[in-house]
């Protein structure tokens, strides 16, 4: 009977199918892609515009440069991954296509929102000790922590991939607890996202 209950077991790979399935992950991904999908086009669109009929991207972020150092905006975009990822990390791969060196920039700039995202987490493990606020973040975030209690790590790599803010995905995870060096892990896929965007940006201001 144990060989029997053995053979009809269903591999792991289609019960966490199933499981993915049942809880609306990949519906959630759907959903996301479609949200995301238009605000990218607008960004994309917007930079071909700018770029052919109004201004020359390099003459203004030449400009940009000279009024604030590079270090600044380094900065600038490190506060922004950190803290609810309020401004699109398209303009700065935009920003960087016109810097010396593009490809080593665009590298800093991963590696600035990797760094953002574990200020996030820290920012969500702060949060458990300050009971008022803990309680009224948590009643904001709280499609995002019930998300991740059910998904974990694959919400955190959808966080890290789609052009959704990853640092509310990132302080959601501090919030629940979730095991840091897990989150170290999944959150690499940021690089990618850095890398196929680069790309895709690069190559449309080339």
């Amino acid at each position: 009977m144990p060989q029997i209950a053995r053979k009809n077991r269903k591999p792991k790979f289609q019960l966490l199918h199933q499981y993915y399935t049942y809880t609306g992950f990949y519906q959630f991904i759907g959903n996301n892609l479609k949200k995301a999908v238009i605000p990218f086009l607008l960004i994309v669109g917007l930079i071909l515009f700018l770029e052919y009929y109004v201004l020359d991207f390099q003459s203004l972020f030449h400009e940009t440069t000279k009024a604030y150092s590079r270090l600044n905006v380094f900065l600038l975009f490190f506060i922004s991954e950190s803290v609810l990822g309020l401004i699109p990390p398209e303009l700065f791969i935009a920003w960087v296509k016109t810097l010396p060196a593009p490809v080593l920039n665009l590298s800093i700039l991963a590696l600035l929102s990797y760094l953002g995202g574990c200020a996030s987490y820290f920012i969500g493990k702060t949060i458990l000790t300050i009971p008022v606020v803990k309680t009224t973040v948590e009643s904001k975030m709280h499609k995002h922590i019930t998300n991740l209690r059910k998904w974990g790590g694959f919400l955190i790599v959808v966080g890290a991939l789609l052009p959704i803010p990853f640092s509310i995905v990132s302080m959601a995870s501090g919030i629940i607890d979730y095991s840091f060096r897990k989150y170290l892990l999944f959150g690499l896929f940021r690089f990618l996202r850095f890398l196929l965007f680069g790309l895709a940006i690069f190559n449309i201001m080339s």
